[in-house]
């Protein structure tokens, strides 16, 4: 079961590596993975009802495989916008765009496999059972939940990040408690459109890429999936998460990013690339998908680059804990 809420950012800024002391003091209140979902404690570590955990995968392409214990729900919020399948006993229960602020829970003991199509970077939550009374209408809600773009969870995603190794045990666990509250008390979704066929979605989906360039309209992309235009825009977005208008141009800004990333093209020259009429217009909605205007973001995807190459070698086991834990 998956549904739609409001527009959440399309990126969570996560904090830049700390200093070794601070790395400490992180992993108290927010430990960094080293695999999927599995967090190392120590041998006098308790186990709190709520434990947040970070995991970052830089790969194109990932696969994992993990089984929520018997007495936790399983929560995971997307820091950035990721491709990702996910199937529970080879059945799919979300195969799409997750974009940030997306977020899934796994219900007590049961097994989830995650494929993700592209570098991807969550929060991870690990709630105790007993904030979810089994005979309530959440708990039964629970089960395969994919709330995509959920304001609210972006929200105290941005919180944690954003406090980065300022964040203690008392602020994750109240924010660990808050998103509790808000899952227990939201109602499962009435009503279910049925997702847009995989080899339609597929057609669409090379159409916008052959022709982002473009004006298309909603009219042509349902021609092509061969549908009106009312089921084709209520099936597409329950498959992907996006209304046509907007995967269209988080499409133009993702191949714009490209543009930024490896070339010195003037703004303006980008903007018309990627199929907006004016540089105005891309600026806004480059700013409104990322958090950023274009130029800053060159900015920073110039520095990425050379601040991964200034990383102290000196302590390799400690490198490989940090890629490891901040490795979805």
């Amino acid at each position: 079961m998956f549904t739609d809420l409001q527009a959440a950012p399309a990126w969570i800024d996560l904090q830049a590596e700390p200093r070794d002391h601070q790395l400490r003091q992180a992993a108290q209140a927010i430990p960094r993975e080293r695999g999927w979902r599995r967090i190392d404690r120590g041998p006098e570590a308790t186990i709190e009802d709520i434990t947040i955990s970070r995991w970052e995968d830089f790969r194109d392409s990932s696969s994992h495989e993990a089984t929520t214990p018997e007495d936790r729900y399983f929560v995971g919020i997307a820091l950035k916008a990721t491709r990702a399948k996910l199937t529970r006993d080879r059945q799919v229960i979300f195969d799409g765009t997750m974009p940030a602020g997306t977020l899934y829970v796994s219900a007590p003991s049961k097994p989830l496999a995650a494929q993700f199509q592209a570098p991807c970077a969550f929060l991870h939550f690990h709630i105790s059972a007993d904030h979810f009374p089994a005979q309530s209408p959440a708990a039964e809600g629970l089960g395969d939940l994919v709330l995509l773009r959920d304001p609210l969870a972006a929200e105290l995603a941005r919180a944690l990040t954003e406090h980065g190794d300022a964040a203690d045990r008392e602020f994750t666990r109240c924010v660990g408690q808050t998103l509790a509250m808000h899952l227990a008390r939201l109602e499962p979704p009435r009503a279910r459109v049925n997702a847009l066929p995989k080899w339609r979605l597929r057609r669409v989906e090379q159409y916008i890429a052959d022709n982002f360039d473009r004006c298309i309209s909603l009219s042509e992309l349902a021609n092509v999936a061969g549908l009106s235009r009312m089921h084709f825009a209520a099936q597409f977005r329950a498959a992907t998460g996006y209304r046509p208008r907007e995967y269209l141009l988080n499409h133009r800004i993702e191949n714009a990013k490209t543009l930024l990333a490896t070339t010195g093209r003037p703004l303006a020259e980008i903007a018309l690339a990627v199929g907006f009429s004016t540089q105005a217009h891309f600026s806004t909605v480059f700013k409104r998908i990322s958090g950023q205007s274009p130029a800053r973001w060159r900015l920073a995807s110039k520095a990425e680059p050379l601040a991964a190459e200034a990383l102290p070698r000196r302590r390799p086991a400690a490198d490989r804990d940090w890629m490891a834990s901040a490795a979805a």
